[in-house]
């Protein structure tokens, strides 16, 4: 992960609600990774201990 790459991630909030976003990394600082959010344009900030999976954009694995 890397500053002005676009990743997907799974993400786990506060409340224990997991979900999947696409963001663009505009920083990387002491555990915080500040993104924005594709989907909504928000500015966001992510924990880098609640993100379960990163994996750049568009990057697909066939599994199995």
């Amino acid at each position: 992960m890397n500053v002005g790459q676009i990743i997907e991630i799974v993400y786990i909030d506060k409340a224990g609600r997991i979900t999947q976003r696409k963001i663009e990394v505009k920083g990387i600082r002491e555990g915080r990774i500040r993104a924005t959010c594709l989907t909504t344009g928000a500015p966001r900030v992510f924990l880098d201990s609640s993100i379960l999976a990163w994996q750049p954009a568009g990057a697909r694995h066939d599994v199995g």
